[in-house]
């Protein structure tokens, strides 16, 4: 989760996430290259005091400075949309998770399962624990297997809403009367937070999610006692 000047992105959970990290570094890496090139020329130009008189035109730099941008786009386009398609790969789920933005909570289905529904609200400052988060923890976590794929299914019941978990890279809108899915892989345990990230109403601000990755022999303990409850 982000903590105090935190100015970089989160610590991945997921694959994904460590490619779009990996992505935005790189990315920033030519960016900073640029700057710096185009800063140095301006910096030159402006303390120059020659002029060349004769010169009426220049093929060669005009040609340089149109092909060099074209082949720094391929360095970036490539790696794009490689990412891009791989962020929309759906592979053979092991859990399916349903979620419905509402205002102003989620609700949760584990579709593989019979009766396992549940409604996850905000935990108001005033009944928090000391070692809580404010604003960020739940009354019902999401629980869900480590190094599995899960399939998310999103909507919505009223108006637009944006399920979003920073730390696995995932970020799906939820439309009244449509439904869309990801997919996403925790590589390690752990609680996880989410906010909508779709302004939604008055309580916008107070609908977070949070996902607690367990290893799979918890889970289906889990699974079991909200079965047998």
């Amino acid at each position: 989760m982000s903590t105090w000047a935190n100015l970089g992105l989160q610590d991945s959970a997921s694959p994904l996430m460590e490619q779009l990290i990996f992505f935005h570094d790189h990315a920033l890496l030519i960016l900073v290259m640029i700057t710096v090139l185009v800063g140095y020329l301006m910096f030159m130009l402006f303390f120059n005091n020659y002029v060349n008189r004769f010169l009426l035109h220049g093929q060669l730099i005009e040609m340089i400075w149109t092909i060099l941008p074209a082949i720094i786009l391929l360095f970036i386009a490539f790696p794009s949309l490689r990412l891009l398609y791989l962020l929309d790969e759906i592979n053979e789920p092991s859990v399916t998770l349903k979620s419905i933005g509402h205002q102003w909570y989620w609700s949760y289905e584990y579709s593989d399962f019979n009766n396992i529904e549940f409604d996850s609200y905000m935990i108001p400052t005033n009944e928090l624990s000391t070692d809580g988060f404010r604003l960020l923890d739940v009354d019902n976590r999401i629980v869900l297997p480590m190094n599995s794929q899960i399939r998310i299914l999103v909507t919505a019941a009223d108006v637009i809403h944006s399920w979003t978990i920073p730390a696995l890279g995932v970020k799906v809108d939820g439309t009244p009367g449509r439904l869309n899915q990801t997919n996403f892989f925790m590589n390690r345990p752990g609680l996880f937070y989410g906010q909508c990230s779709e302004i939604c109403g008055a309580n916008h601000s107070f609908m977070p999610i949070v996902i607690e990755s367990v290893p799979i022999n918890y889970f289906i303990k889990w699974i079991s006692n909200n079965l047998n409850s």
